[in-house]
C-alpha cells in the first residue's frame, strides 16, 4: 500500500518555481488594481500560508524526492496544517484560495465541508451494501489517493453523525500525510458547541488543535458588507443581457474572481444539483429554482448552505405560471426568515409584482423582496 500510494504521490505532483512572497505578490496586485483593501491581519494569515506553500515547494525540489514520501511514514511538524477562523465576510476564503490556487500539488481539492462530509456518508452507505464490517479505512484510503491537499470551506459541525465519524476519518487521513487548510466561523473549541453527546467529539477537537496551526483572522471590517453597501443595486430591471453582466459582476465582486465548484444538497434522499457555488454563494436561476419542482424542504435546505444567493431571470409571474409562482413565494419566504442575501435580474419592478391567489400571500413576497434590497437588511446575520 505504502508503494501504490508513493507512486501517485510523484505521478501528481508537479515542481513550478514559485518566489518565497509569491502570495503577497498576488496580493498586493488585487490592492494596487482596487479590487481588495489592503489588512494587516489579512497579510498576517495570508504569512501562515506563504509558510505552508514555501514548505511544500522547498520540498518538492530537494533532491527531486516527492513531498509526501516522507509524510506517508512520519508526518513532520512542519508541513503543519492550518485551520483559519473569524467572522464572516473577512476574507477567510479568498486567502485560502491564492493559496490553493498557487500550491504545486496537483492532487488536490477545494471543497466546501458540509458537501464533503455528504459525500463521505454517500460512500460509507454505499460500501455497506457490499460489504461487511468498517467502511472507514476504504474511505480514508481512496481520499488519500485522489488528494494530497484538502482545503475546506466554512468548517462547521451540526450533525451527531458527522461528530462521531471525523475524529476516527482525519486521524487516518493525517496519519496518511493529508494536510488540510480549513476556514471557519468558530475556534475549534466552539465546534459543535452544546451538540448531542459533544464529549464523543471532544477527541476530534484535541486532533484538530495537535495537528492544525489554529489561526484567527481579525480583520477591520466585514468585507463582504462592504461589497453590499457599494453596490448602487443589487437588482437588475430587464431579461436581457445587461441582466447576465451585472449579475456576473456583482458575484465576481463578491467571490474576489475565486474558484467556482458545484454542489450537490441532499434533501431527503434526493439530490439537488447547483454548478455555480463559491463557498456559501449560490450563482443560480429561476428556472432552476423554481421551474424544477422543488418544495419547501429543499429551499429551508439552500437557505440553510448559502448565505448570499444570486437569482437570474425571474419573469412576470401570475395565473399563467402560478405553479413556479407559488414555488417563488416559498422561495423567498425560507430567505427572509434566514437572512440569505439576494441579488437577482427580474422582468419587471418589483412594485408591480401583484397577483390575487387565495393560496398565498403575493403582497406579503412582494413587501420582503423590497426589504431585501435594503442596507438595514444587509447587515443581519445570516442565521444557519
Amino acid at each position: 500500500m505504502f508503494n501504490f500510494l508513493l507512486k501517485q504521490a510523484e505521478k501528481n505532483l508537479s515542481h513550478p518555481s514559485l518566489s518565497s512572497d509569491f502570495l503577497e505578490k498576488r496580493y498586493q496586485e488585487l490592492v494596487v488594481r482596487q479590487h481588495i483593501h489592503s489588512d494587516e491581519a489579512q497579510i498576517k494569515v495570508l504569512g501562515h500560508l506563504q509558510h505552508l506553500l514555501n514548505t511544500i515547494s522547498e520540498q518538492l525540489e530537494q533532491d527531486k524526492q516527492p513531498f509526501f514520501s516522507h509524510l506517508l511514514s512520519s508526518p513532520k511538524k512542519n508541513s503543519q496544517s492550518l485551520y483559519i477562523f473569524g467572522d464572516v465576510g473577512r476574507g477567510k476564503s479568498m486567502l485560502m484560495d491564492f493559496f490553493f490556487e498557487a500550491c504545486p500539488i496537483e492532487s488536490k481539492r477545494r471543497v466546501h465541508f458540509h458537501a464533503f462530509m455528504q459525500e463521505v456518508h454517500e460512500y460509507m452507505h454505499q460500501w455497506r451494501k457490499q460489504y461487511k464490517g468498517d467502511p472507514l479505512p476504504s474511505l480514508a484510503v481512496k481520499i488519500r489517493q485522489s488528494s494530497l491537499l484538502l482545503c475546506f470551506d466554512e468548517f462547521q459541525v451540526t450533525d451527531i453523525a458527522d461528530a462521531m465519524l471525523l475524529a476516527r476519518l482525519f486521524s487516518r487521513l493525517i496519519n496518511q500525510g493529508v494536510i488540510f487548510v480549513a476556514t471557519s466561523n468558530q475556534h475549534p473549541d466552539d465546534l459543535y458547541k452544546n451538540g448531542l453527546q459533544r464529549a464523543l467529539f471532544l477527541p476530534f477537537i484535541d486532533l484538530l488543535k495537535q495537528s492544525a496551526d489554529i489561526l484567527e483572522l481579525v480583520a477591520k471590517e466585514d468585507y463582504r458588507l462592504s461589497h453590499f453597501k457599494s453596490m448602487k443595486t443589487v437588482c437588475h430591471i430587464g431579461m436581457d443581457q445587461k441582466g447576465d453582466a451585472f449579475l456576473q459582476q456583482r458575484f465576481n465582486e463578491l467571490t474576489n474572481n475565486g474558484n467556482i465548484e458545484s454542489r450537490t444538497l441532499h434533501v431527503k434522499a434526493r439530490a439537488i444539483e447547483f454548478p455555480q457555488t463559491h463557498g456559501d454563494i449560490l450563482f443560480s436561476s429561476f428556472e432552476e429554482l423554481c421551474v424544477r419542482a422543488l418544495g419547501p424542504a429543499d429551499y429551508l435546505t439552500i437557505a440553510d448552505e448559502f448565505g448570499t444567493v444570486f437569482i437570474a431571470a425571474i419573469p412576470v409571474l401570475g395565473r399563467e405560471n402560478r405553479d413556479q409562482a407559488r414555488r417563488f413565494v416559498t422561495l423567498i419566504d425560507a430567505l427572509y426568515e434566514k437572512n440569505v442575501k439576494l441579488i437577482c435580474s427580474i422582468a419587471q419592478p418589483i412594485e408591480q409584482f401583484d397577483f390575487y391567489d387565495r393560496h398565498f400571500d403575493f403582497k406579503r413576497t412582494r413587501s420582503r423582496l423590497i426589504e431585501m434590497q435594503s442596507e438595514k437588511y444587509f447587515q443581519r446575520k445570516h442565521l444557519m
